[in-house]
């Protein structure tokens, strides 16, 4: 079905049980049990070690002797004052350790790819594999933190952006062992691979705070949150315009509350993953789950995405009171194809304000067209107080697959001002659509004109 212009929607099949109310008591419940990271007292300034803010010294040895003191001292709090640090390679984490750069101050790395060796574990577009460190580290840490209303700066617009053109061997390869069941521990990548870092990774990690900070300039995706848990984000802001420099990637992730976020992307603000193709689906133990974001504005390619790699499934996501700083390809994507498997439900999005989009609210099982074998499945999604002032080509979109549709969508008081194509709904059973209306509303019909 698609019309340029239509005013008032409203289908409902007896089958289709609405019970798309947002939940709120069980958002209360996530964020209640989400735990903060807890530090002893102890803490060290970085300049009592040696650094120095003057923008060209390099301060990898300070970095590293001040997160080993905490380590001595059962944790602490490393706090950068005002400057700008260079550091030539990456910080990596212990447990119980906040780093607080204040305001004013700036870490500013090196985009020297041989500063991010050794390997290190971590994940490349849904994969596990050995590659560069990410810029800020942590793997197997609990109570961790980055605070402060200070600056990281990824350096990722010279080096690093030339090695997008470069990475297709070293992704194919990567997709290859995902196929193949290849052993971790054989999937070594680093030099001659070109595949970018993340700018901060935490990995198998739980109680973790992202607060008030500045992020710019990532080399690939900002802030990829990896097998982790118990994770809030707030206060934070961007400006990284670089290739895949998606704002927030939790992935094989719970219990997590992002808010009060200024989002300023060259990608995806947040992109809610799971795993790629047979991998993933290996790990439907670990899904990402209990997902919260709220009072965030949003600017980049797309606001709210899950996918495309979400093998391992994604449910209880809860997206609330969020709107556009600037121009978006598409508000809420969901999107799968028939190489992922797994699932996407239960996705709750209310009091969304977008401006002006390419596509409003998009729902696909074939993203790229590509793949066979694996559909997804994909049901319960409910959207309810929506308005878009312009989509230059959709308002809703939604496609599933003949053998494999999508189930239960529930559109409820959505106002999308003007669209090219107001609805295309394909493949897809029990959508309920209340207070619909795309283009200008319609008033009471006109009387037939007397002569």
């Amino acid at each position: 079905m698609n019309i340029k212009y239509f005013v008032l929607l409203l289908f409902s099949w007896v089958s289709f049980s609405q019970n798309g109310d947002f939940p709120s008591a069980k958002v209360d419940s996530i964020v209640n049990r989400i735990q903060l990271p807890v530090f002893p007292a102890y803490q060290i300034n970085i300049l009592k070690v040696g650094a120095k803010g003057d923008s060209i010294s390099d301060n990898k040895k300070a970095f590293d002797k001040a997160m080993a003191m905490c380590k001595k001292n059962n944790g602490g709090t490393i706090i950068v004052p005002k400057g700008i640090y260079k550091i030539n390679g990456p910080i990596h984490f212990v447990s119980n350790v906040n780093l607080k750069i204040e305001e004013g101050a700036k870490i500013k790395f090196s985009d020297n790819p041989k500063d991010y060796l050794p390997l290190v574990l971590t994940s490349w577009e849904g994969t596990m594999l050995y590659n560069y460190s990410p810029l800020i580290y942590a793997n197997n840490c609990t109570n961790i933190a980055i605070t402060g209303n200070g600056t990281i700066d990824g350096e990722g617009g010279k080096t690093w952006k030339t090695f997008k053109t470069k990475e297709g061997e070293g992704k194919n390869l990567s997709r290859e062992m995902n196929h193949n069941n290849t052993p971790v521990g054989n999937r070594k990548f680093g030099e001659g691979y070109f595949l970018r870092p993340q700018m901060i990774q935490f990995l198998n990690s739980k109680n973790i705070l992202i607060e008030n900070i500045r992020i710019e300039n990532s080399p690939f995706w900002c802030l990829h949150l990896l097998k982790s848990e118990s994770i809030t984000i707030r206060g934070i802001s961007y400006k990284s315009l670089n290739h895949n420099n998606d704002g927030i990637d939790p992935e094989y992730t719970k219990d997590v509350l992002i808010e009060n976020v200024n989002f300023d992307n060259g990608d995806d603000n947040v992109a809610i993953k799971a795993g790629r193709d047979h991998e993933g689906r290996a790990n439907t133990a670990t899904p990402s789950q209990n997902i919260v974001i709220r009072n965030c504005n949003f600017k980049g390619l797309h606001g709210v995405v899950v996918g495309s790699e979400m093998s391992a499934g994604v449910q209880n996501i809860f997206v609330e009171n969020c709107k556009t700083a600037g121009y978006l390809k598409r508000g809420i994507y969901l999107k799968t194809n028939a190489d992922r498997g797994g699932y996407i439900k239960n996705i709750f999005v209310r009091n969304i304000q977008l401006d002006q989009v390419e596509d409003c609210l998009y729902i696909t099982a074939n993203y790229h067209g590509e793949g066979k074998g694996y559909q997804s499945d994909i049901s319960n999604v409910y959207f309810s107080n929506i308005t878009c002032n312009k989509a230059s080509e959709s308002g809703i979109v939604i496609q599933g697959f003949e053998n494999k549709k999508i189930k239960n969508i529930s559109l409820k008081n959505i106002e999308i001002k003007e669209a090219k194509n107001a609805l295309s709904n394909e493949n897809a059973e029990n959508v309920l659509m209340t207070d619909v209306f795309i283009g200008q509303k319609a008033n009471v019909p006109t009387a037939v004109s007397k002569n």
